[in-house]
Order: C-alpha cells, then structure tokens, then sequence
C-alpha cells in the first residue's frame, strides 16, 4: 500500500514537473503572437506577454502584401523542400551502398563523409562564394540548394547508418533469389522500410534549412530568390523598425515547421528509437 502511495505521488509530480517544462517551452510562442499584434509603442510600454489593447491584424496582411514576405516564403517552401529531397535521397543511396555493397574504398568513403562533420561551416564561404561565382550560380538557388545538401549529407547519411545495420538481410536475399535487381531492391523494399527514419531525417534538414541565413546572405542578393530569414530585414530601417510586423513575419516563418512537426511527430520517434535496438 505504501509502494502504491509512493508511485502515485511520484507519477503527480512528474506530471507537475512536465507540465511547468511545458508552459516554460510555449511562453516564447504566446510572446511572440502577442508581440506580432502590436504597434511599436505598445511593444515597449506593455508587458511582453500582456495582450494588446486593439489588435493590430493588419501586421499580417502588410507583410504578406507590402513587405515582399510572400515571394520569400515560397522561396523559403520550394528552396528547403527541394533540399531536404536531394539530401535524404542521396544519403539513402550512399548508406545503402556503404551498408549492402562490398567494394573497395567502402571504410574510407564513409569515414569521409564522418570527417566532413567536422569542418566548420562558415570557414567554407570563402571558397564557396569564388566557387560559385566561376561556375555563375551566384545569387541563384541552385547554389544553396548544392550547399544545404553538402552539408547535411554527413549527419543524414549518420542517422541513416543506424536504422540500415537493423533491417533484416532476409528480405532482401529473398528478393534477390526471385530475380530482383539491385535498383529494384533498393526503390521498392529497402526505400519503403527505411520511411520512419527518412521522416527523422527530413524533419531535422527541414529545420536547418528553412532556418539558415548565412549562406543566404552571402549568396544570394536579389529579392526574387531571398529567404524568410534575409527577408525580415526589410522592416529594419536606419531611422525606425516596424517591430509588430517583424513578430508577424517571425509567426509566419514558424508556422510550417510547427505544423510539419505535428504531422510528422509519430514518425520521428518512431525513426529515432527504431535504430537504436539492434535485432
């Protein structure tokens, strides 16, 4: 009875403790809609978390219309999904061959692809910018899609690695001894297996990508290819910042990853927890 009482209490302020880490973590969230609903002089003479006296949804609208928002968000979308496509694609192809394939450099690949994790990033900007500008992508898309991909691969090809050595060779001798080949194998079996971990991996590319500024920065100056993260400068002026609109544009850019988190949350613990028991 006393183990039982004891278990209770304990659960209660587990319970108790999660949920304060809860509210702790949304807080930053309630602060910044309500920061987006106000003019400059409630943002400094109310309470951050105080709501505003009137509203101002109009915010939203001026930055979807006014501020150009609405040309980098979609830039933002087809930049980071097309991103997220080249890295999860091709770090499945290199993690399949590195862990279904004998040949040769099959060790020294991958420890490649390890020891890229460690180079720093913005040490590449240098190259990269005289790189890009020899080859004439240079404030074009195609050069952040080739360097979010680069980047990512090592980390994706990572986590990939630990959910490939679980699947079971089984299946595959299988397909193989009914003839199947290894494109075959690889797009209709091992593809569709490996679509909880894919999720983690999109997910985590996701993030990094539609949250980068540097390389856009650096890269890209037009308006027509600009990104969310550059594009927020618009409202910073010499002489004076519309900060309401600045909250609205930061809600707009978070949005799409709130929501792709919530459709996707299942599938990422499920990718995370599948590949860390063996068997």
């Amino acid at each position: 009875m006393r183990g039982l009482m004891l278990s209770k209490i304990t659960s209660w302020v587990l319970f108790i403790l999660l949920s304060v880490l809860a509210v702790v973590q949304l807080l930053p969230l309630v602060w910044l809609f309500f920061f987006s609903l106000k003019n400059n002089q409630e943002v400094f003479n109310l309470s951050p978390l105080a709501f505003p006296t009137e509203p101002k949804w109009e915010n939203y609208v001026t930055v979807w219309t006014q501020g150009n928002i609405n040309t980098y968000f979609f830039n933002s979308v087809w930049i980071t999904a097309a991103s997220v496509l080249l890295t999860v694609f091709v770090a499945s192809f290199v993690t399949f061959a590195i862990t279904r394939m004998k040949w040769k450099w099959n060790k020294l690949v991958l420890g490649l692809f390890m020891v890229a994790m460690m180079i720093p990033i913005h040490s590449t900007l240098i190259p990269l910018f005289s790189f890009y500008t020899t080859i004439g992508i240079m404030n074009h898309p195609l050069a952040l899609i080739i360097t979010y991909s680069a980047f990512n691969l090592p980390i994706t090809i990572m986590i990939l690695l630990g959910f490939y050595y679980t699947l079971p060779r089984e299946v595959e001798e299988a397909a193989i001894m009914d003839g199947c080949s290894v494109h075959r194998l690889f797009f209709t079996i091992i593809l569709p297996m490996t679509k909880p971990v894919l999720a983690t991996t999109a997910i985590i590319n996701m993030i990094y990508n539609w949250n980068e500024y540097v390389f856009v920065n650096t890269f890209i100056s037009s308006d027509r290819f600009k990104t969310l993260t550059v594009g927020i400068q618009n409202f910073i002026g010499q002489y004076s910042t519309d900060w309401g609109a600045i909250g609205a544009t930061l809600m707009i850019s978070i949005i799409p990853i709130l929501l792709a988190f919530f459709v996707l949350s299942n599938r990422i613990v499920e990718g995370i927890t599948s590949g860390s028991v063996k068997g």
